[in-house]
């Protein structure tokens, strides 16, 4: 296996790792939650979600020919909260995620180091990728944040809950240590 094969597969692990990140959040919350905001500054999760699938079914398809930012892309509009339901927000959040798993599986170690477009400026495929990695786990982690401030106590860890850290130590020598 070349570097590059590797790192196909380690960054679809990482993707995968954001979703499922994303999903537990979803899993503790309901309706309403999904709809509050701090502020009018602040949007909600279901916006954060309508904003991710915006940017993924743009960023991610046809991702090695034509520029990240479409034409037919309105993201001032993914801003605008017309997500009726949880489920309609689901649904929003695995059509995004669907494109971009696509695509990933398309790459090849070779295409890591061809160029690609976001908004005319010329990215490295493997600049690109990272990009796009940090983009979403900023905005998952936006999404844990709102969860734990509307869950509070009842809120369930997505990582290492506080005050157990030498115990996750523990368990992680124990399993890499055999």
């Amino acid at each position: 296996m070349t570097l590059g094969d590797e790192y196909i597969r380690i960054i679809k692990q990482r993707f995968v790792q954001i979703k499922e990140q994303g999903e537990g959040a979803f899993q503790q919350l309901n309706e309403s939650d999904i709809h509050w905001t701090l502020n009018e500054a602040s949007n909600s999760i279901a916006v954060i979600v309508k904003h991710l699938r915006g940017n993924m079914l743009s960023r991610w398809t046809d991702f090695l020919t034509t520029d990240g930012e479409k034409s037919n892309r309105h993201r001032d509009q993914e801003f605008i909260n017309t997500v009726d339901s949880k489920q309609h927000m689901l649904t929003l959040w695995n059509e995004g995620w669907s494109v971009l798993f696509a695509a990933l599986e398309q790459l090849t170690a070779a295409d890591l180091q061809k160029n690609v477009r976001i908004r005319e400026q010329p990215l490295l495929v493997l600049d690109a990728i990272e990009r796009q990695l940090a983009h979403y786990a900023s905005h998952v982690g936006q999404i844990m944040l709102i969860g734990k401030q509307r869950k509070g106590n009842e809120w369930k860890s997505l990582s290492i809950p506080k005050g157990k850290s030498e115990e996750h130590l523990k368990e992680m020598k124990q399993k890499y240590n055999k």
